[in-house]
């Protein structure tokens, strides 16, 4: 190897094994859960190979570090790319074909930004969390948060919008009323407590409640259709459920920390609760996406009863 490089990289130490064989920029080392500042110590079970005390350029080249931070950053990062090409295939090609309408420009276009947006927020806490300053870990992990909300918006947006294309008036009272919760959402991370241990099941309770609201639109969307008899309810009502249960089955991984509660130690790298929680977040969005091109395509071919008005 030449000298230059061998000056700028050395073997990476890890908290409880020797070395690690991947030469890494100077200055990044990996530690285990007993050495990582409070602020850090949010999962016992994964017992090393943290990044900490890092200042922001290396937390930029740490991204190419084996860490157990690694497929947090890496999954969400090749999702945002997924979603990126699914826009620009979607402009491209499936719309135009579809003989789609400049709403449904608007609508995909909104959807898949604000999936993006989610993913990229997402990657950006897990490279930075490892920063020396508390203060800019803390700023990242809310921005984090409100890269969930604004995930979940883009669920809102074209569910509501094609479950009611033939109702103007409720697709405007659901969307309105869902943009107000994430808006309630974002007034909440005000609060000086908002992150704090403490008020860990309040955040918790509080995304639930905005993405359980979806609920309530359902139900009506299948009354206003006449019920679970009907064609349209038979078609999507199903992918409505898959969706919920891969959004239930996600959380659920990132509340019990299964499987590594019962592996600790043994799921550092690969397999932890939270990674599996993140590629879930990537299917979700993705089998909504395909669910909305599927209806989009419906509602083309099956045009609103005369009674209806469409907006």
């Amino acid at each position: 190897m030449p000298q230059k490089l061998l000056k700028s990289a050395h073997y990476i130490e890890l908290g409880s094994y020797q070395y690690w064989p991947v030469l890494v920029p100077r200055g990044i080392r990996l530690y285990t859960y007993e050495q990582i500042p409070v602020f850090l110590k949010e999962n016992p079970y994964i017992t090393d190979g943290y990044r900490a005390h890092l200042p922001s350029k290396l937390c930029l080249k740490s991204i190419f570090v084996l860490s157990n931070e690694t497929v947090n950053i890496w999954s969400h990062l090749l999702g945002f790319l997924l979603f990126f090409l699914l826009g620009v295939n979607d402009m491209a090609t499936v719309l135009p074909l579809s003989g789609a309408s400049g709403e449904d420009y608007v609508i995909y276009s909104v959807g898949l930004f604000c999936f993006q947006v989610c993913m990229l927020c997402s990657v950006g806490y897990h490279l930075f969390c490892c920063h020396r300053s508390e203060k800019t870990c803390r700023r990242w992990l809310a921005l984090d948060y409100a890269g969930i909300s604004v995930g979940i918006l883009g669920c809102y947006v074209p569910g509501v919008f094609y479950a009611f294309y033939c109702d103007s008036f409720w697709r405007q009272v659901y969307l309105v009323s869902v943009l107000a919760l994430i808006l309630a959402v974002f007034s909440a991370q005000v609060h000086p407590h908002y992150l704090s241990q403490q008020w860990k099941l309040l955040r918790s309770a509080l995304f639930c409640s905005v993405a359980g609201y979806g609920v309530l639109p359902a139900c009506h969307w299948v009354w206003l259709n006449g019920g679970f008899g009907a064609d349209i309810v038979q078609v999507f009502f199903p992918r409505v459920m898959v969706m919920y249960l891969i959004a239930a089955s996600a959380f659920v991984f990132y509340i019990t920390k299964i499987p590594e509660r019962y592996f600790p130690g043994q799921l550092n790298y690969l397999g932890a609760s939270h990674q599996v929680w993140h590629v879930l977040v990537v299917l979700m969005f993705y089998w909504w996406h395909q669910t909305a091109v599927y209806i989009m395509n419906y509602r083309h071919k099956n045009p609103c009863p005369g009674h209806a008005t469409r907006g």
